[in-house]
């Protein structure tokens, strides 16, 4: 046997009200997606990333702001006035920030290994460019690899590359670049 409901008319009212308050959400707002991140976003945390090193061994030396930025600038595509402002928007971010899973989370959704590889190697030489290797700098790129995911082999290959790069940069001997233990 089949039962055929009647509504009444206040359900009717109510069922019409409701259909034009979800065609108003529906028309006036509009949330973006998820999984959409602006490029703007993801050069904000890669160069938060970046200016995180450069404080991690508590002396910010003219050296590593300018290899942040030439770093900013070239893996970006940027000029020198949108580097700095990128440069101070991403200050701010890293600045507020708790911890590094804002940043490696949008990073990990958007880029590819390649990219990844590309950061840890630019962190790489931002630690070691100021010609001293600090344990915390090292932790931080080590922290940032396992976060993005980046293989092992992969991180011992960029540390080298880096190494070499950072000693032709500031024209030092192999033995200028050592870790250093602020621990003692």
């Amino acid at each position: 046997m089949v039962y055929y409901r009647y509504f009444t008319s206040i359900e009717i009212g109510l069922l019409i009200m409701l259909n034009q308050i979800k065609l108003f959400f529906d028309e006036h707002i509009k949330l973006p997606a998820p999984e959409e991140f602006s490029e703007e976003k993801l050069q904000i945390a890669s160069a938060a990333l970046l200016l995180e090193m450069m404080t991690m061994d508590d002396a910010i030396e003219t050296i590593e702001q300018e290899t942040v930025l030439a770093l900013v600038q070239q893996s970006f595509s940027l000029t020198l006035e949108q580097a700095t402002t990128l440069f101070d928007l991403a200050e701010e971010q890293r600045n507020q920030a708790v911890d590094y899973f804002q940043f490696t989370s949008l990073i990990n959704k958007s880029y590819s290994l390649e990219q990844k590889i590309e950061l840890i190697e630019s962190l790489w030489k931002i630690a070691f460019v100021d010609g001293d290797l600090d344990m915390h700098e090292e932790y931080l790129v080590r922290k940032i690899s396992d976060l993005l995911y980046v293989p092992h082999a992969s991180l011992m290959k960029t540390k080298a590359s880096s190494e070499s790069w950072a000693r032709v940069l500031v024209n030092a001997d192999f033995s200028r670049i050592r870790v250093r233990d602020n621990m003692k």
